[in-house]
């Protein structure tokens, strides 16, 4: 089995592709059995959507490839921890585990504040892991918001 580190180099590498065409740089990937089946990046700016967060984009592609909803046992690689949003969709879609890199102590909504995917009330859990490449992860948007300011 591969180290969180590997899929989250995936993840970065979707980052710097929404960086590339001005977008907040956050990258995500899906992996069931050991297989990357969807990646994908912000494209918020570019669709003018505020839903097209790269784990919703990235969420749809692997639903659409497994022709389900549901993807039990697929886990999450995501260079950003999840804001409330996000972390529903995770919920709902049944993922097994959510791999983040940074932090995001405003709204993230996994361990940082809001806590979801631990929600004794909802229809399902998932388990989380920050911190994976945390000071790239955190590098790349620290970086892409000095430029912008």
């Amino acid at each position: 089995m591969k180290k969180p580190e590997f899929y989250m180099k995936k993840a970065i590498k979707q980052a710097y592709k929404a960086e590339s065409i001005g977008e907040v740089p956050i990258g995500a990937v899906i992996v069931l059995d050991g297989k990357v089946i969807a990646s994908a990046y912000n494209k918020r700016n570019s669709s003018h959507d505020a839903t097209s967060h790269a784990e919703i984009l990235a969420i749809k592609k692997a639903c659409k490839k497994l022709g389900d909803w549901r993807l039990d046992g697929a886990e999450m690689y995501v260079t950003l921890e999840p804001c409330p949003m996000c972390a529903g969709a995770i919920i709902n879609a049944r993922i097994k585990k959510v791999y983040f890199g940074a932090y995001e102590k405003k709204s993230g909504a996994v361990m940082s504040n809001y806590r979801i995917l631990f929600s004794g009330s909802l229809n399902h859990k998932a388990d989380a892991e920050g911190g994976i490449l945390e000071k790239e992860c955190s590098s790349i948007l620290k970086k892409f918001f000095s430029e912008k300011r």
